[in-house]
């Protein structure tokens, strides 16, 4: 999945022209704290409706006005992965994308991102979750798929989260198979520390709820 994959249509860019009720009004309707400032194919920035309100544009083309803007944005080509990256580094709500030659073709809201997320992360997929800790020399994913796989199971997804002040690590697993007791019994075998365990009951259907319930949210 690339950055271009993940272009909405539905969000069009500002212009110098523009005033800054139409700016706050547009962010009202996207349900989005952003927008980019776009001349013809040109990017010149983002401005977030903190920036209309502090100089109190109003009537006025918000170009008539000195805007320090910040000018964030990933290539067409660039994987998803550096999308989550940048939308986590700077706490944006869309994210321009420019082409080869720094043109502007289009934006990523947040909220696709996040539905994204959810595929990659496997989380509408049937299935038990496994953590795992240990340390981080001990990781071998190579030998924890072959535990899931010799119990029939396979690993949808798999996520890694370093532990604060420690060489520790936790592994998350998501794993196809609703019964994952067997998995269990086996890492158990291999002397590995199975931090905590889901059954699709007991998980699936909960995150599956409070993702929607934080789309619904965000899209209030």
């Amino acid at each position: 999945m690339l950055a271009k994959d993940l272009i909405t249509d539905e969000i069009p860019p500002l212009k110098t022209s523009d005033t800054g009720i139409m700016v706050i009004n547009w962010m009202d309707e996207f349900k989005v704290a952003h927008l980019p400032i776009v001349n013809n194919r040109e990017y010149l920035g983002i401005i977030s409706d903190t920036d209309i309100l502090d100089l109190n544009i109003t009537d006025e083309e918000i170009g008539k006005y000195k805007l320090s803007l910040i000018r964030p944005f990933v290539l067409e080509n660039q994987h998803v992965y550096e999308v989550i990256k940048m939308f986590s580094n700077i706490k944006l709500t869309v994210l321009p994308v420019l082409d080869q030659n720094q043109n502007y073709i289009g934006l990523i809201p947040l909220t696709a991102l996040l539905q994204q997320f959810a595929v990659l992360a496997a989380t509408r997929e049937p299935g038990g979750i496994i953590i795992l800790e240990m340390n981080v020399h001990d990781y071998s994913l190579s030998q924890i798929a072959q535990i899931v796989e010799s119990n029939d199971g396979k690993v949808l997804s798999c996520y890694l989260n370093s532990l604060a002040d420690s060489t520790r690590i936790e592994v998350t697993l998501k794993i196809n198979k609703e019964d994952i007791s067997g998995i269990l019994q086996t890492f158990d075998r291999y002397n590995y520390t199975v931090k905590a365990s889901f059954h699709q009951s007991e998980f699936s259907d909960d995150m599956k709820n409070r993702f929607d319930s934080f789309m619904n949210y965000i899209n209030i």
